[in-house]
């Protein structure tokens, strides 16, 4: 389904054949509204004009009614409207069920490649006949591929919607998941999509992949996307839009088309940024609006620093060598005289150094994207600069949030009012419970707050804790607990071994001095990951159990120990075939039903998805007991 948050593979294969049933199309010009939001003007048969909007990592569509046009043009689309304007569309193929579109042009003897991304950050790039780099949005240099000019633009082997018979059989063969997780991840159908392929194909979606019969897997497959390409009945529901109704929904509101429905929920412009004329609106809502304007750009600055901070860690070897050779001349010669050999040099590493500032003592290398290094600090004091003004930003962020969450709301009538919101704390952003003697623990939620939790708030007497698998929460004890089964009990659960399927995990306790950053010689501690030397202790076995439940202030989650006491209303989880989403979704309603709490704004103040979620172990879970209070 299409959110506002982007749209699906299986989204934009509706699109994408609606756009191919459009044929022959043309160029017309190409405006830039803002750093991701493209128009396009297609031309075609009969006098026919089409508005395509293309926004980077979050749509693809036609709109019948396109935003103003921006005054002057940006040089990107001056550039896209120098090589593609007038020039007649090809092909406009998907890759897969990938979310990317390359519209193939003919201009003249030439032809050119237009490639849209719509995953992660997404980008728009242009290439020529040969898939080589002209331009794109965006520079990026990842560790498999380049998309900067002069690059080849690569693309993975995989040229329809869906696997071939023999090809699928191989797949769901080699699956250790179940059907619809199977589906859901391996073949990128999203949730919603891979439970219709098992309810067409009559398959229970709990069913390991491997043993179910892919000829009937493939068949449902099959009729799914014939739907989707030439059958399309599009609706709007609460969750977004989608190209054809599922069998779940209930009541949705049908479209003639979905791109009706894609400029539905994405409205085409932006007026605050693209419309001169001023909009008539409340002070409260101008204040509400830069209150969100600001949350975004925190948001980008976190990600900005969190991603260079990664870089650096990426490149390690070449970040070092810069610093270790340039701190060295720098004892020797003036950093004048050094940046003059630096511009004079023609080696691999001087060839990254951008530029150096003698004031600072500092050189602007290239890692794919422009880093500042200080030379007479170490890389890891380097990479902690720019942690620590992601985390200047996630203070001001927090701050942004409480001002928005403060606007006031009007009282809730009869048992909803039974709780409230308790006082945001600084750890709740975190994974977190209370033991039952009273003691805070604390878990990253990802590898940047694993990192965070031990930098910052591992201390004195505190107690680092974690399981004994590959991509596990760091847990800290902040003090001493007589209840180390509980602490065991969290770490095991909050760890891979519940995204495995796993019923019990080991888990090992250290004290604060034995955990470092550094590595032996030749070694690499990637982000979120750390050394532990000397003796720790161990839990073994420790079962996997997590309890969600309403209590005083709102929703806890943790050890079920832990939980219970505080929570009367209450669900056990254990590990089983639900994806986290569909798993807080199920909590949620297992709570509002047990605690009798219907979903007014109360409600949802103290009990709702998000609330519920940030609780809910990776990987697959089921309700095991509800317990109501």
């Amino acid at each position: 389904m299409a959110t506002a948050q982007g749209m699906s593979g299986v989204d934009l294969l509706a699109v994408v054949s609606a756009l191919q049933r459009a044929l022959p199309l043309w160029f017309g010009k190409v405006y830039q509204y803002d750093q991701k939001l493209l128009g396009v003007r297609l031309n075609g048969q009969d006098h026919a004009r089409y508005h395509l909007m293309i926004e980077a990592g979050r749509r693809l569509h036609r709109v019948r009614t396109p935003p103003k046009p921006p005054k002057l043009p940006t040089s990107f689309a001056m550039m896209l409207r120098k090589y593609l304007e007038g020039g007649r569309v090809l092909a406009i193929e998907q890759h897969g069920l990938e979310r990317i579109v390359s519209f193939e042009i003919g201009r003249k003897e030439t032809t050119y490649r237009l490639v849209v991304e719509l995953f992660d950050e997404g980008n728009v790039v242009l290439c020529d006949a040969d898939w080589r780099i002209i331009k794109p949005l965006w520079h990026h240099r990842f560790r498999d591929r380049e998309v900067v000019p002069d690059a080849v633009y690569t693309l993975r082997d995989r040229p329809g919607p869906i696997p071939d018979p023999d090809t699928l059989r191989e797949l769901l063969s080699r699956s250790g998941r179940d059907l619809v997780r199977t589906l859901a991840v391996d073949l990128r159908l999203g949730g919603p999509y891979a439970e219709e392929v098992c309810r067409r194909s009559g398959i229970e979606r709990s069913a390991p992949a491997s043993t179910v019969d892919p000829v009937a897997v493939h068949a449902a497959l099959e009729d799914l996307i014939a739907d989707v390409i030439r059958s399309p009945n599009p609706v709007i529901d609460t969750k977004g839009a989608w190209p054809i109704a599922l069998a779940f929904q209930s009541s949705p509101r049908a479209f003639e088309s979905f791109e009706e429905a894609l400029e539905a929920i994405y409205p085409p412009s932006r007026p605050e940024r693209l419309v001169g004329t001023r909009e008539r609106v409340s002070r409260e809502e101008r204040v509400r609006r830069r209150q969100e304007q600001a949350l975004a750009g925190f948001e980008e600055k976190i990600r900005k620093y969190e991603r260079i901070a990664e870089l650096i860690y990426e490149q390690y070897p070449l970040a070092s060598e810069v610093i270790t050779t340039l701190a060295a001349a720098s004892r020797r010669f003036s950093w004048q005289e050094i940046a003059k050999v630096l511009q004079g040099a023609d080696n691999p590493v001087a060839r990254r150094i951008v530029s150096v500032d003698p004031a600072t003592a500092s050189v602007v290398v290239d890692l794919g994207e422009q880093v500042t290094l200080h030379v007479h600090e170490t890389v890891e004091q380097n990479v902690e600069r720019y942690y620590e003004q992601a985390r200047r930003f996630k203070k001001k962020r927090a701050g942004a949030i409480a001002a928005i969450a403060a606007r006031p709301v009007l009282p809730e009538k009869g048992p909803e009012k039974r709780a409230g919101p308790g006082k945001k704390r600084w750890f709740h952003r975190f994974r977190w419970f209370e033991t039952s003697d009273g003691v805070l623990v604390l878990g990253g939620r990802d590898a940047g707050q694993n990192e965070e939790l031990v930098k910052r708030y591992l201390e004195g007497r505190d107690l680092f804790v974690h399981a004994d698998v590959h991509g596990a929460s760091v847990v800290i004890v902040k003090g001493e607990t007589g209840r180390m089964d509980e602490v065991a009990q969290f770490a095991a659960s909050y760890s891979g071994a519940w995204r495995a399927g796993h019923l019990e995990a080991d888990v090992y306790a250290v004290r604060p001095d034995q955990v470092s950053k550094t590595p032996e010689a030749g070694e690499y501690v990637s982000r979120g990951s750390f050394i532990v030397r000397g003796e720790r202790t161990w839990f073994r076995s420790v079962p996997l159990a997590v309890a969600i439940g309403l209590g005083p202030n709102g929703v806890i989650g943790g050890p079920p120990s832990a939980i219970v006491g505080r929570a009367p209303t209450h669900v056990l989880l254990r590990p089983g075939p639900f994806e986290p989403n569909d798993t807080a979704r199920r909590v949620l309603r297992a709570l509002r039903e047990q605690a009798g709490i219907e979903g007014g704004r109360g409600a949802r103040a103290v009990l709702n998805t998000e609330a519920v979620a940030r609780f809910v172990p990776p990987g697959g879970s089921e309700i095991s007991e509800v317990h109501a209070g």
